[in-house]
């Protein structure tokens, strides 16, 4: 099992010595990475993958997401199952332009007004935040849905025009249908 980082473990690892020459100057060109449940501590290491765009790092016990602020072109995050309770603040988040997709679910988040940084976040389609204390909260959905602008689908359900205008009632004729 790894425990605390990722590099110094791999390349310290009897299987990946024949990479060790090659390992810290290939780093930079990793499109993918996936480190789940590896009880995990930290993703220090993850700042020189500059060319990064899938990252899974979910059941780890990451606290701290800043080392994926030079990961500018991100387009899968996912860390659901971690032990973060704050999110960074908005430059980090305007600087992940192609993020997309985005699961935090299954973490520490108790306070709705540190998740709205997120509206910082450009091309943010999909989010998970289910499990989550903040998810129990009055209102989470709705102000969630009406600060992040580009989000289409929340919780694993597309977010309607009636969540978005308050209010707001579809003629019977364009309502869903409830079986």
């Amino acid at each position: 099992m790894f425990h605390g980082t990722i590099t110094k473990e791999l390349t310290s690892h009897e299987e990946w010595s024949h990479y060790n020459e090659n390992i810290i100057e290939d780093q930079k060109d990793f499109v993918f990475v996936k480190f789940s449940g590896l009880y995990l501590k930290s993703m220090e290491y993850l700042q020189s993958y500059i060319s990064l765009k899938v990252c899974i790092f979910s059941n780890n016990f990451i606290t701290d997401i800043h080392p994926l602020q030079n990961c500018i072109k991100l387009i899968k995050l996912d860390l659901h199952g971690n032990q973060i309770k704050n999110l960074p603040d908005t430059k980090f988040w305007s600087g992940l332009k192609y993020l997309k997709l985005l699961y935090l679910h299954d973490n520490a988040f108790a306070k709705l007004k540190n998740l709205c940084v997120l509206s910082a976040c450009p091309s943010l389609i999909a989010l998970t935040l289910f499990d989550c204390p903040v998810s129990l909260k009055k209102g989470y959905r709705h102000v969630l849905v009406n600060s992040i602008w580009p989000l289409k689908a929340l919780d694993r359900h597309v977010i309607s025009d009636e969540e978005i205008i308050q209010n707001w009632q579809l003629p019977e004729r364009f309502k869903s249908i409830f079986w």
